[in-house]
């Protein structure tokens, strides 16, 4: 992987040395601080995790120093907190010249609202020695960046959205990585990106590397044959961990002014590598969503599968790698030899008089689940209901509102490997700010 890596960013620059626009991204700097942007942003997530059937929490916490877990630590069947997350992000400009060179930095900090010891673990704060919820929590960071042309090399502390290595964004605070990435956009309609990442923090952590990631490489390159029609390939090698392969196809059929037919196809290839701390892995997953979209509604259909010999396996290499069409709410529908369905429906109510309020809701279920130690198949399906309101004008502009609500049931092999039932709410509040 290693040289795959160099490869392809000798392809970038060639491809930037050979097919240069006669502007470019760099030329047309205004400046180290003229173009430079600095925004806050705010979000509240209350969440709340209901088990059934007898499940919870399970205890961690050894109290007594008896060298057990507590017997019974939380309250048993529930989960509830809520946490205030402040995000500052400043985003320089590039200096004029030939190379341009910047500056972004970020401060991430998490404040709780409501917790307890017998609520927490819901992902939202780190937990102290006793069991409970950090009270409040900050992280800084940075980047350089340089920038010749269309092409920027980035190293140091950054979000990142590749379908290989994706940090991940689902509760109060998101993921951040420590490497170097280098993206180019040299021919139009043409990216290439590679990177190489020495750590990975969690979501509820402090720690420059909660994972003990050794080292993940990437490549990628993504393609706009037309304004219909895109596709992209993507690969990364997360040492001692798994190889893993992706490929997505993307194809927008107009019908008419106000009628579109969509295609998304999206496929991983995963195996384990050197020592294996993942475990062993051998997976294949694909997707294929189809969404129908008629004025202010949309119908998607989608099926997905996985085969092997392992369920897929992703987390090292961030909590958003997995870009799948029935990757949802709790469950991604991709345990070993899975098949799952899913029908969605999405209302837009500007159509109806009323921008900025939407809703959505999808059923999917899964079976086939190979579960070790079971002779029968297991079985699982989810509904999910969305609802979000963005306030559109006025002091409030882009203040939202949404509403996030699960119900996960399983049979009792999935319920073995998986967990229990439950049900998951969450109440998100974000209100960006534009400094800068």
């Amino acid at each position: 992987m290693q040289v795959m890596k160099w490869s392809v960013i000798a392809l970038a620059v060639a491809a930037g040395t050979s097919q240069m626009a006669v502007a470019s991204s760099q030329s047309e700097s205004k400046g180290f601080i003229e173009d430079s942007s600095f925004n806050i942003f705010n979000r509240v997530l209350y969440m709340n995790r209901d088990f059934r059937n007898g499940g919870g929490n399970i205890p961690t916490v050894d109290s007594d120093a008896d060298g057990e877990a507590d017997s019974a630590p939380y309250k048993k069947g529930y989960r509830e907190e809520t946490g205030l997350g402040i995000r500052l992000l400043y985003e320089s400009g590039f200096t004029q010249g030939t190379v341009g060179v910047g500056f972004d930095a970020h401060s991430l900090s998490s404040i709780k609202l409501d917790s307890g010891r017998g609520r927490h673990s819901n992902g939202l704060f780190d937990t102290t020695d006793d069991g409970r919820g950090d009270d409040t929590q900050t992280e800084v960071g940075g980047a350089i960046k340089f920038r010749v042309s269309d092409t920027v090399l980035k190293h140091g502390n950054m979000f990142t959205a590749s379908p290989v290595f994706s940090t991940d964004d689902s509760r109060i605070l998101p993921e951040t990585t420590t490497g170097t990435l280098i993206t180019s956009n040299e021919i139009e309609g043409l990216e290439l990106t590679a990177g190489r990442f020495t750590a990975m923090s969690s979501q509820v952590s402090t720690d420059r590397d909660t994972f003990a990631l050794t080292e993940a490489n990437i490549v990628g390159a993504s393609y706009s044959f037309t304004d219909n029609f895109s596709g992209a390939i993507h690969a990364s090698d997360i040492e001692d961990h798994f190889k893993k392969q992706y490929i997505n196809l993307n194809y927008n059929l107009p019908l008419a002014e106000d009628q579109a037919l969509n295609f998304d196809f999206n496929g991983y290839r995963t195996r384990d590598d050197g020592q294996a701390l993942s475990g062993e892995v051998d997976n294949k997953i694909w997707s294929l969503a189809a969404a129908y979209s008629l004025g202010a509604h949309t119908f998607t259909v989608a099926h997905q599968r996985s085969s092997g010999d392992s369920a897929y396996a992703y987390g090292v290499d961030g909590g958003g790698t997995i870009w799948l069409a029935n990757s949802v709410q709790y469950s991604d529908f991709d345990r070993k030899d899975e098949r799952s369905w899913q029908a969605r429906y999405d209302l837009n109510m500007a159509e109806y008089g009323v921008p900025g309020l939407s809703f959505m809701t999808r059923y999917i279920y899964g079976d086939n689940i190979d579960v070790e130690g079971f002779d029968e198949e297991g079985k699982e399906h989810e509904f999910n209901f969305e609802t979000k309101y963005v306030v559109q004008e006025g002091a409030a502009k882009d203040l939202s509102f949404r509403i996030r609500s699960s119900i996960w049931r399983a049979n009792s092999v999935q319920n073995a490997e998986y967990g229990s039932d439950l049900n998951d709410f969450r109440l998100i509040v974000e209100y960006p700010l534009e400094v800068l």
